[in-house]
Parts: structure tokens; sequence; C-alpha cells
């Protein structure tokens, strides 16, 4: 029996929504996940059927930024944009599905996060980890006439994780099927926010090791915005024709959470509008070519950082071969380029999950397809070594059209 679910994805940096449609499959012969699937037929990833994306209009994309990790919001602005994005998501499913003829049987949204807090902090006597993505479930369910699951974190951070990362489930399963014999691989996502799994060659899923490396795209775009009046560095251009600061990035990359064990979560609470600000004063003086070429090599300067201070010295006396690059960074040249060059010091290749038949731009949308279908058929998807939970936990919120 198959089942065709929409994976819907908005992330940090807010640029739009990412649809994927994703065909699933009863297969009793594919890679188990983990003991806990023990004597059942396991559901995979079969086929992507499709992949759009849509942008927000501009006042969408201000407002959203505007209202994450706010210190001051309207109530009834974060009410508005919860149902405004919910009427988003379903539209953006229904055109996806009326373009390519499917017909959608379930939806994963992710939601747009306006706050995640991973740690737990005193809150009025109580200490507390929270998160809040945005976009009304039952709006989706309602207007695309299908079963929607949202929310995906807090499941997580109740069982006591940060509720992130969530793809490296999606990771373990694609590229563990796909990997050769003693072969142990990385998977980067660099989107808003860069993040890595590591998947040791014939590795169960509680020997996977994944974390926040740090900013991904957004320092970046936020330096272009302030400095150029553009949304991004389209293909790297500006970041290409500058040369990085090495004493800017030495003294960023001192910075104690590039320092901080596994399990780690980042967002807009540590690399967004403080952080930029701090980082353009100590860009000072610079060209602006220069000051994008900074943020584009702290990017690649802390991916690499995270695989040498932590994964290296996890796998031992393995050797990492690959890393598999997804996400809006994977279209970077330079970013690539910078990428790379850090990567060859450590003797790492460096490929694309296009190679491996998995759009850089659709990894997401994908995975959270993968974890809908898993929470409607009550299996659990995070991954306790990843997110630092007690146990699995089944993940997300239904909403019934």
């Amino acid at each position: 029996m198959s089942m065709i679910v929409a994976g819907v994805m908005s992330g940090t940096s807010a640029d739009g929504i990412n649809v994927a449609l994703v065909k699933f499959s009863s297969a009793a012969a594919s890679p188990p996940l983990s003991a806990r699937g023990r004597g059942r037929p396991r559901h995979t990833f079969h086929t992507l059927l499709a992949h759009e994306e849509y942008s927000f209009r501009a006042p969408v994309r201000r407002l959203i930024l505007e209202l994450m990790n706010a210190e001051l919001a309207r109530v009834a602005d974060l009410a508005r944009l919860n149902f405004l994005l919910g009427e988003l998501y379903a539209e953006a499913v229904i055109k996806t599905a009326r373009k390519h003829r499917a017909k959608v049987d379930l939806i994963g949204c992710h939601g747009q996060t306006l706050y995640h807090q991973g740690t737990a902090e005193r809150f009025l006597g109580r200490k507390l980890a929270v998160t809040w993505q945005t976009g009304e479930g039952a709006v989706i369910a309602a207007r695309v006439g299908v079963p929607v699951v949202t929310d995906f974190r807090p499941a997580d951070m109740a069982a006591g994780g940060k509720g992130a990362p969530l793809v490296p489930f999606l990771d373990y399963l694609f590229y563990r099927a796909q990997g050769r014999s003693g072969a142990d691989r990385i998977a980067q996502n660099i989107g808003g926010i860069a993040n890595l799994t590591a998947i040791p060659a014939g590795a169960s899923l509680g020997q996977v090791l994944a974390f926040d490396t740090g900013p991904g795209n957004m320092v970046i775009d936020a330096v272009m915005d302030e400095l150029l009046g553009r949304r991004y560095d389209r293909n790297g251009k500006v970041a290409a024709s500058g040369k990085a600061l090495d004493r800017v990035l030495a003294q960023l990359m001192r910075a104690p959470f590039f320092r901080q064990k596994p399990p780690r979560t980042a967002g807009r609470e540590e690399f967004g509008r403080e952080y930029v600000a701090r980082f353009l004063q100590l860009c000072d003086g610079a060209s602006k070519p220069d000051v994008v070429a900074t943020a584009t090599a702290l990017t690649a300067r802390s991916i690499a950082d995270a695989v040498e201070r932590f994964v290296i010295p996890r796998f031992g006396a393995r050797r990492v071969r690959q890393m598999i690059v997804s996400g809006g960074g994977a279209k970077n040249p330079t970013l690539m380029a910078m990428l790379r060059r850090e990567l060859e010091a450590l003797r790492i290749g460096l490929h694309f999950s296009d190679e491996f038949g998995l759009p850089a731009e659709a990894k997401e949308a994908v995975a959270f397809a993968l974890l809908a279908h898993e929470t409607w058929h009550r299996r659990p998807s995070n991954v306790p070594s990843a997110t630092g939970a007690k146990r699995p936990a089944i993940l997300g919120k239904i909403s019934y059209a």
C-alpha cells in the first residue's frame, strides 16, 4: 500500500516555502531504522515525485523576520501570522499537487520557527526549554482536505531533548541505505543554520552523531541586506570579489558556541540581529565585498571546525571520506569553494545530495514528509543521540480534515 505525503518547510532564512511530494510504500525488505522496528514491516522513503519552491511576498517575509526572536511583538500580529501561514502553506501544497497531478494523502508541515531555546532556562520559578513554530495546521487540513502533522519539536523536548536537529532521521535512513561497506559519511545541510549528521558505516540509529554547526546562510544574508539591500549573495559573486578578514574570523571562532559539545542547536537567538551587529562592528572599515567574504568564510570555517573538533575524534581511527551537502548554501559556489578548501586539510571529499538522487533544496521538505509518515503510523522519529532526548518520541500534532 502506497501513500503520498507532502512535506512542507520554511526555514530560518524566511525566503519562502518548499514543498516535496514523496511516495512511501510498505516494504519489509527496507533497511531497519533501529531496534524499535523489530518484527514489523517498515515504511520507507520510496520516491521523490516532485519539488517546488514559492517565495514569500516581501511584506510577509518582513513580518516574519520582525517577529523572530522579537523582544516586543503584538499578540494580534502573532495570531494573524499563524493563520496567514496556514493559508500560504495550504496554497503551496495545492499548487504543487495540481501541477504534478498528484493526490496527497497526508501533509507534514514544519511551520515557521519564531523562537527556539533548546536549553532549559529559569522562568517564573521553573527551568524550561521552549520552542515555537507557527502556521496553523487546522487551516492547512481544512483547505487541502487531508490530515496534517505539525509542531514536531515539542515532543522531543518533553522527552528531555533540544527539539533539534530533526533531519538526521532522514540522513540515517537515506545515506546508510546507499552507503558502501566501510564508508563513514557526513550529511551537511546549509540552510539559515548549518547542521550535520555523522553516520558511521553500518551504524545503528543510536550511533548517529548530529548537531548544529553554526550559521549557514543566515549571517551572509543579513550582511547582504544591511550593506547592499539584497536578500542574498546570488551565486556568491560578492564574496568572490572580496577577501575574508582572518583576524575577524579568528575572533569569531573563539565564541563559546563553537566549543560547546553536542548535542547543541542554534537559531536566530545565537546568530540573528544582535550577532550580525557585533559582526559588522568587528569588520568596521573593511570593504563590503570583504565583509561578505568574511561572513561566507565563517560558515565554511565553523563547519570544518565542528568536524575536526567533534566528528573525527568520535570516529577514532576510522576515516570520514565524504561530506554530502544539501540546502540553499549548496547553490553558493564561493561558499562551496571555501568549504572544499577547509575539508581538503581534513582529507574529506565534498559531494552534493543531488549526486545521490536527493535534490539539495528539497531535502528538508522530504525530511518532514518522512517524519509525518512515521507519526501517522505511530512510530518514533527523533534521534535521541542527536537531540539529547532520554527516549524515542512520536513527533508532532495531527489536525484532521
